[in-house]
């Protein structure tokens, strides 16, 4: 019973054999899931955020960097994924290499990616549902479109911008708009992976559409004298009471700094492989998929970029909506209409596809006994697992509506980069112990790659906030103890070595 043990691959093999899931994805259908899943609320608000302070023009250069460290790991899960093309990714992939301590490490903190990602982009849709509502002429109450905390704070200040027209503070405040798209987007995933992926590619086609738009329309009004200096002059990053922080603002470290908020516009390609399970030929177009949606997302991300920052000054971008705002300062105000539409609809695809993620990570953990049967048990009719399904709705729904969760959305980030450099080690050692397994896609200088992804996670693990990495910790720690407590006693590989002894 040693922490250290592998699930063997006849193990993964005998499982994937006797999967009721419904195999139904096709490679463009999971390409697009992982298109879904990559452009969201980054586009539409990050690119803002990284220009405005860290990178000006430049940001496209982040674009690349972040690009490049992300496809280290996606060559490395492309790998895995045609070896063994089953739910749970990274999990999976560490259990069958490095062991069910590690294994169980990831797919805890796979949890936190998931649970957290989707929570703050229901809040985030929440906002720009309200700003399209808003467009419209409608106006919904500051108490039903925020928590409690939140709400408080825009009311005042309301009260302090508009003293004439003063808005009694709430006792009470729910948010909505991210409660009832929470349980929109679990009825689909409940009712089965063809809706739920058919639903994701019209969402996908009107995405990527606006984002053409955006590129082919904007470049029209592109100004070139604001690209100069393409790499803004290095100034020391200053903090809310102007001392130093010790970091630099543009320059090539503000380039760097900004392809580390960036890159977390680009996690989404990791849900892919957890469509393994579903996928018609997963061995080879879980691959392509993984890759390709990568690829994809960083050009338009490249081209996004230079036609913003070409519109507008970058220092006169909006950090929140800089992509309307680059439009309504060119005196392009209907534009605001169709970008703040697909925005809306960009964050409810990626919303869908990470509780997706979510149910299918569970899914794995329970087959192999580490989590409670409940959460691997298939609905008769649509074959889905509705009891996790329904569960993970519940917890999104009620935090989502309740919580402030700005705060904590970095979380969902250290999860992701924990499991991207185990993958880049576990390919490594994978091909060491077992070369002569068959492999539909290989990674190519795998030693390279895997050294080269994992050294970019653990640096941008160490650009995360003092007060993240000790939320990390502790959950990590509660982590442990429910693997001593419960997972490791009835782990199903218990069974497995009792019948070889």
């Amino acid at each position: 019973m040693s922490i250290w043990r592998v699930k063997p691959i006849s193990a993964f093999e005998a499982d994937m054999k006797k999967s009721d899931l419904k195999r139904v994805l096709t490679r463009w259908g999971l390409t697009s899931l992982g298109i879904g899943a990559i452009i969201g609320g980054g586009i539409f608000t990050l690119t803002g955020i990284a220009a405005h302070d860290y990178a000006g023009p430049a940001l496209a250069l982040s674009f690349v960097i972040a690009g490049i460290g992300c496809l280290f790991a996606s060559l490395c899960y492309a790998e895995f994924a045609s070896v063994l093309p089953v739910e749970g990714s990274a999990y999976a992939y560490a259990y069958g290499t490095i062991g069910e301590i590690f294994a169980w490490f990831i797919g805890w903190n796979l949890i936190l990616e998931y649970m957290m990602g989707a929570t703050t982009v229901a809040v985030a849709w929440s906002g720009y549902f309200v700003k399209l509502l808003h467009l419209f002429g409608i106006e919904f109450p500051i108490w039903l479109c925020n928590d409690l905390h939140t709400a408080t704070e825009k009311i005042l200040e309301h009260n302090k911008a508009f003293p004439n027209e003063i808005i009694d503070l709430p006792s009470f405040a729910f948010n909505l708009p991210a409660f009832i798209i929470t349980w929109v987007v679990t009825a689909i995933l409940i009712k089965g992976i063809k809706e739920a992926a058919s639903t994701n590619n019209i969402i996908v086609i009107v995405k990527i559409a606006v984002v053409l738009f955006v590129i082919i329309c904007g470049a029209f009004y592109i100004n070139t004298d604001n690209w100069h200096p393409f790499i803004p002059t290095e100034v020391p990053a200053l903090d809310a009471l102007g001392n130093a922080t010790g970091k630099m603002n543009f320059g090539f470290g503000g380039v760097l700094t900004a392809a580390t908020i960036v890159f977390f516009a680009y996690i989404g390609f990791d849900a892919v492989s957890t469509q393994a399970g579903e996928a018609i030929n997963p061995k080879k177009d879980v691959p392509f998929a993984i890759i390709a949606s990568l690829i994809i997302c960083t050009i338009l991300y490249i081209l996004v970029s230079l036609v913003l920052t070409g519109m507008v000054h970058y220092s006169q971008l909006d950090k929140a909506a800089p992509v309307a705002s680059a439009f309504s300062e060119n005196g392009l105000t209907w534009a605001v209409f169709i970008i703040t539409i697909a925005a809306t609809a960009g964050l409810t695809s990626v919303m869908l596809v990470m509780m997706l993620g979510q149910t299918r990570i569970f899914l794995g953990m329970s087959k192999d006994g580490l989590l409670p049967a409940f959460f691997s048990q298939l609905h008769s009719n649509f074959k889905t697992p509705y009891k996790s399904t329904f569960l993970v709705g519940t917890i999104i729904s009620i935090v989502a509506a309740l919580t402030p969760i700005e705060k904590v959305s970095e979380m969902c980030s250290m999860g992701t980069l924990l499991a991207f450099g185990m993958v880049c080690v576990a390919v490594m050692i994978l091909r060491y112990k077992k070369p002569e397994l068959e492999r539909h896609y290989k990674t190519p200088a795998v030693y390279l790659v895997g050294t080269l992804g994992v050294s970019f996670n653990l640096f941008l693990m160490t650009q995360v906030r003092h007060d993240t990495w000790i939320a990390f910790l502790c959950w990590g720690t509660l982590g442990i103890i429910v693997y001593f407590a419960y997972s490791k006693k009835r782990a199903k590989l218990n069974h497995l070595e009792k019948e070889n002894e």
